[in-house]
């Protein structure tokens, strides 16, 4: 009699730091054009002991949950239910960026922003790109990361071929987001976009048959409430 088929599983730190989505798309971005961070400050180089990469799953444990608390309401989540939905988002390439800022040497994540993806039929098929769950910790706030993490998404929008970027912000929020490049929609004051004149050369985000593996439908769902909130959380 032989010895049964065993599946292997690993759990181990490789797994736990595996990216969201590939860190190289963060290497390919153009700060070029970024005249508003002050002291060369961009995502490759966003200060001593910092950096800005992906989401992980490691990041359950570097307090990504309780930064997120400090923007809306989060509740109560286990390290399953996290994986479960980080996977979820894994199984659509192209269309969930969550990107954050660590400081290395607490081993904390202290900044974070969403780049949700969105397959359109208009524009000749294009996609549209939204700015969510924008949040900076309260004890990171005035060191230019608010400014930092949402260029960043900026820059990676334009870099995956995004037509458009938009955003739902506070009357309060508006000068901040005037500041990075967004303009008011006709009719609609709190809703804010910034428009691509081109594709990015390197738009390579969202493969040309995108969809998720588990069957679900390949779109990104708009938060207007979570990102209302987060432009109060800079």
């Amino acid at each position: 009699m032989g010895a049964p088929d065993v599946t292997v599983v690993c759990v181990g730190p490789e797994t736990s730091e595996m990216p969201l989505y590939d860190p190289k798309l963060l290497e390919g971005l153009d700060w070029s054009t970024v005249t508003h961070m002050k002291g060369g400050v961009t995502s490759l180089s966003p200060g001593p002991g910092l950096r800005v990469r992906p989401l992980c799953k490691g990041d359950y444990d570097r307090g990504f949950l309780q930064l997120l608390a400090q923007l809306t309401k989060v509740g109560d989540i286990s390290r399953e239910q996290f994986e479960e939905r980080f996977e979820a988002m894994q199984r659509c390439p192209g269309h969930y960026y969550v990107t954050v800022v660590e400081d290395m040497d607490q081993g904390k994540v202290i900044a974070s922003a969403t780049l949700a993806c969105e397959l359109k039929f208009i524009r000749a098929c294009a996609t549209r790109g939204r700015l969510e769950d924008v949040v900076v910790s309260d004890q990171y706030r005035g060191r230019q990361l608010g400014k930092l993490i949402v260029t960043t998404i900026n820059l990676l929008a334009r870099h995956v071929g995004c037509y458009k970027l938009g955003l739902d912000c506070t009357d309060a929020m508006k000068k901040f987001y005037s500041s990075l490049g967004y303009s008011s929609e006709p009719g609609n004051d709190n809703t804010m976009i910034i428009r691509f004149s081109a594709p990015s050369p390197a738009a390579n985000g969202i493969p040309t048959d995108a969809s998720c593996s588990n069957g679900a439908p390949a779109t990104a769902p708009a938060a207007a409430a979570t990102t209302a909130a987060a432009t109060s959380n800079l």
